[in-house]
């Protein structure tokens, strides 16, 4: 896999026609107390996908590359104070949940860095799947949106290995869509501002779906996830328009030809070039 990211610059220039230039250790945390229960304990994750190098092969070249995106997101904290990023792409098979993932595993090498990756993608969800966690149902957003007796930290799955939290999709909705227009979802995310650093949310694909809309009204900033010789310019460009054009961090580039390693894509960092 590869991962290319575009600057912001590049991505306004593109909507007016134009170019567009080893695990970490760590003790795991204290357990709160929330209205007399207590939160879920650590988790030990089984086998990882091989993909979620930023987990499994901290120190190779691959995670570098995500080191490179982790740079960007840190900046723009310390810079903007931005907190919550959206992960996205204009359809589905792009990358975004291995590119979130892999993110949320970079920014988590920071031993005192506190990240929680929210699973906002209710109609495929894969992070359970991808992280080892079992197939058994784990509470998630879902639940926490519909019972207003729970809190975020209620439905947190803590990787202590990883210093990486994570709040899966949970049970599967009728209506995604109608669950994601709660204001709870709001709530849940103004206590995830407030616990954790970065929060980083692995959205549904932008174009097929209108979940992103809601979504994008509490996120700072997006990550869009593109794959090399498959999204097409018109698509990438149905997907920019749905986004605030000042919340659009710049692109992710995946499955780019020009940078392979032992039969796999691999990446680098780019502020320039063409982003389709």
């Amino acid at each position: 896999m590869s991962v290319f990211f575009k600057a912001l610059e590049q991505a306004e220039h593109d909507r007016h026609g134009q170019r567009p230039a080893a695990p970490v250790e760590r003790d795991a945390p204290s357990v709160a107390v929330i209205d007399d229960r207590r939160a879920a304990p650590p988790v030990t994750p089984g086998e990882l996908d091989e993909h979620l190098v930023s987990l499994t092969m901290p120190v190779s070249f691959a995670a570098e590359q995500y080191r490179a995106l982790r740079h960007t997101v840190e900046q723009a904290r310390l810079a903007v104070g931005h907190t919550a990023f959206g992960i996205g792409s204009p359809e589905s098979g792009d990358g975004k949940t291995t590119t979130a993932i892999n993110l949320a595993g970079a920014l988590a090498q920071a031993r005192d860095a506190r990240v929680l990756l929210i699973e906002a993608d209710l109609r495929s969800p894969q992070v359970a799947e991808r992280l080892g966690l079992g197939s058994a149902p784990h509470p998630g957003l879902v639940d926490a949106i519909q019972a207003t007796d729970l809190a975020l930290d209620d439905v947190v799955v803590r990787l202590p290995a990883y210093n990486l939290s994570v709040v899966l999709a949970g049970r599967r909705p009728v209506a995604p869509y109608e669950v994601l227009k709660s204001p709870r979802l709001g709530h849940l995310l103004d206590e995830g501002r407030r616990d954790y650093d970065y929060v980083l949310l692995d959205t549904p694909p932008l174009v097929a779906f209108p979940d992103c809309r809601i979504i994008g009204s509490y996120v700072d900033g997006w990550l869009v996830v593109v794959a090399a010789h498959r999204t097409g310019r018109d698509l990438l460009g149905e997907a920019l328009d749905l986004l605030e054009p000042s919340k659009t961090m710049g692109f992710v580039f995946t499955h780019d030809e020009r940078f392979r390693a032992n039969g796999r894509y691999y990446g680098g960092y780019y502020g320039a070039g063409d982003a389709r």
